[in-house]
């Protein structure tokens, strides 16, 4: 015998209520721990270089300081979910996006700057590693995004360029890859001389791996936030 059961949404309605509020106090915790990740890698970074003992010190510290946590706070902080920021209005975090972009462009160069010095003195050559390609891959790329923001920043500048809605989408995808690069280039000096005579055993694993947590939410929130959604005027 067979009994007709009416449907009834409720119960759909609450565990579609309950997925959201678990979607979003995921997205929430991850972007908590990509801040205290790039906060703390840093500070890691920076002890283990022991600045001031050579020239070579100061090139992890700057690097570290102006793309590990500069360039990823510039991105996390237009994020929805737990920016430190997110009582600023968006002019504010605009500001304050480029301050912190500015850190890292003459973070960068100082820490370059540095490592030349330390190149020249041990009289060891340029660009003998993988890490260092790529590290001025980086510098190249982010020179590029820097470019797209400054036209941005300054509309009326007497030069020619793409329509503001192109151009922002040019600035988005170069600091996207600029910020991947920069992931790429940070990893691949866990593989040199230095860091693996510094850090050894097991714990080389888990640190090595640390800077691809914020790398994710930053990815996550730029594709998911802007990208797609984004329709380009020609």
């Amino acid at each position: 015998m067979k009994i007709d059961i009416p449907y009834s949404p409720v119960g759909e309605g609450q565990s579609s209520s309950n997925e959201f509020w678990m979607y979003v106090w995921t997205r929430r915790l991850a972007t908590i721990t990509a801040h205290v990740v790039a906060l703390g890698f840093t500070i890691l970074i920076s002890l283990l270089s022991r600045p001031g003992t050579s020239f070579f010190s100061w090139h992890p510290v700057c690097m570290s300081i102006s793309f590990c946590l500069c360039m990823t706070e510039g991105i996390l902080l237009f994020s929805a979910e737990s920016s430190p920021f997110c009582f600023k209005s968006r002019k504010g975090r605009v500001r304050l996006h480029w301050f912190l972009q500015a850190l890292v462009v003459v973070g960068g160069a100082i820490g370059v700057g540095f490592m030349v010095a330390s190149k020249r003195v041990s009289e060891r050559p340029h660009l003998a590693s993988w890490h260092s390609v790529l590290g001025v891959g980086t510098l190249v790329v982010t020179a590029l995004q820097t470019a797209c923001g400054l036209r941005l920043l300054f509309p009326n500048m007497p030069l020619p360029a793409p329509s503001p809605p192109r151009l922002r989408l040019y600035h988005t995808t170069c600091g996207l890859v600029a910020y991947l690069l920069a992931v790429a280039t940070v990893m691949l000096a866990m593989f040199t001389d230095w860091f693996q005579a510094t850090v050894r055993g097991l714990l080389w694993y888990p640190v090595s791996l640390l800077p691809l947590l914020p790398a994710l939410v930053v990815m996550n929130q730029i594709i998911r936030a802007y990208l797609p959604k984004k329709k380009i005027a020609i």
